[in-house]
């Protein structure tokens, strides 16, 4: 029920603004950073709703999440493990102008997002997706911006509930993914020095 009347998404807006406030940043954010990550699914997802990722080697779903520049999560869409970055991202791209209110302008991405996505965000949404490329080093290097929804992704799958799929339904999925940011976002506001200079 509270899914049906958006609570969750509004309650982890409100806390994100407030958070962005205390970090010394301007409520809205002007920028974002869109991935994915692929998840094992439990027996209790239906095979329908579920796929098998042959790059990460994965069956089950995957959590596709903007965040700010901060790190906070603005949107998530969930899909089969199968469905490709760039496709997924139309949705997801248009449910964080739902919840923004197109504040955002600009929206880092990695090269799974080139190809017509670029020029469809631009001409439908208004939106410039940026492709950060990797640096051809021979060694592991942190790549600009990328690093920030990389974390997000690490923090959002210490949760029980989001080391795996377990949930039928994937919007119920979506939820526990709000649900773990509102408990991170809620302790990044209350136990600040957690966090460490978490900018």
């Amino acid at each position: 029920m509270w899914e049906k009347a958006g609570a969750t998404q509004r309650l982890l807006d409100a806390l994100r603004d407030r958070a962005r406030l205390v970090a010394g940043r301007v409520a809205a954010p002007p920028a974002a950073v869109i991935d994915s990550q692929s998840v094992r699914a439990a027996e209790t997802v239906g095979k329908a709703t579920r796929g098998y990722d042959a790059g990460k080697k994965v069956n089950g779903r995957k959590r596709h999440i903007i965040v700010d520049t901060v790190g906070f999560l603005l949107a998530v869409l969930v899909t089969p493990a199968s469905t490709q970055d760039r496709v997924a991202a139309r949705s997801l791209l248009r449910r964080m102008r739902d919840t923004t209110g197109g504040r955002v302008a600009l929206v880092w991405a990695d090269g799974g997002y080139t190809g017509g996505l670029l020029d469809w965000a631009r001409t439908t949404l208004g939106l410039v997706v940026q492709i950060v490329k990797r640096p051809e080093l021979p060694c592991f290097t942190v790549l600009p911006r990328r690093w920030v929804v990389g974390r997000t992704l690490c923090l959002d799958h210490r949760s029980p509930r989001c080391v795996r799929d377990y949930e039928r339904l994937r919007h119920h999925h979506e939820a526990m993914v709000r649900w773990a940011m509102i408990r991170i976002t809620s302790r990044r506001l209350t136990q600040p020095r957690q966090f460490g200079n978490w900018r």
